[in-house]
């Protein structure tokens, strides 16, 4: 048989496929080998498996809510820390001004030009409300990771290595 262009780009193309089929088959094997318990850990699994109750259901559940808190509070908490740090920048700038200058100050979506010891009275009430509300979240967290703590302890106790709630 003679190889045409169209027989040769047959039998390549046959090959390419064969080559794809057996390298994702072997990387798909690997990655479940990976993902595969152990016969020791699949035997641990089934020997020391609890019951949920419905009251662990529900710890699970508090602890999944809670967690989800903390991570909008964690969120929220940097965001308070940045808009700390922006007001000192701007009061740190401000000290270098002029005493007698306007300076723009921001106000809901517009600027207004106040003198410069109002707005540094301004900025300072600012400082101090927002150091107030990182105090405030800071407060939730520690009672929420409190509360986490606590429901850890209890689920671990009764489920062991069976439950995962590390965060």
């Amino acid at each position: 048989m003679e190889l045409t262009p169209e027989v040769q780009g047959s039998n390549l193309q046959a090959f390419e496929a064969a080559y794809l089929w057996e390298f994702f088959h072997n990387i798909t094997t690997a990655i479940m080998q990976r993902r595969m318990l152990s016969k020791e850990d699949e035997a641990a699994v089934g020997a020391d498996e609890v019951e949920v109750r419905r009251e662990d259901q529900d710890k699970i559940n508090r602890f999944s809510r809670l967690h989800q808190r903390e991570i909008g509070l964690e969120d929220e908490l940097k965001s308070k820390h940045k808009e700390k740090e922006d007001l000192d920048d701007v009061s740190g700038e401000l000290e270098l001004a002029d005493e007698d200058d306007m300076i723009p100050y921001k106000i809901g979506d517009s600027f207004i030009s106040l003198p410069l010891p109002e707005v540094q009275e301004l900025l300072t009430k600012s400082t101090e409300s927002i150091e107030g509300e990182v105090t405030m979240v800071e407060e939730k967290l520690s009672i929420i990771r409190e509360e986490m703590t606590q429901l850890k302890v209890e689920l671990y106790a009764r489920f062991g290595r069976s439950i995962n709630l590390e965060t």
